[in-house]
């Protein structure tokens, strides 16, 4: 049975391994490890957001969804900019 789950790009390691964390209602379930190469070319960059068929612990299928990877990018880099403010505000 294929299982579909969102994913984000954590990590390449040795540019030869992608480390996906699959999610499932907004929470990391599980970690798959892939090849690279079995990514999209525009989706081969850490936090890069996909949507990953999995079928017996095997990568089926991948959609890069780049709306999503600069939504949560942009949110991520707010939230740093509002650490930093209030730490600079305390001087």
């Amino acid at each position: 049975m294929s299982e579909i789950y969102t994913a984000s790009l954590d990590r390449i390691v040795d540019e030869q391994t992608a480390v996906l964390l699959l999610e499932d209602d907004g929470e990391i379930v599980d970690q798959l490890d892939v090849d690279v190469t079995q990514l999209p070319a525009e989706c081969q960059h850490e936090g890069a957001i996909l949507e990953v068929t999995v079928k017996e612990g095997e990568l089926r299928e991948v959609e890069y969804l780049p709306d999503i990877t600069q939504s949560r990018a942009e949110s991520a880099q707010e939230r740093l900019d509002r650490l930093s403010t209030r730490l600079s505000d305390r001087d």
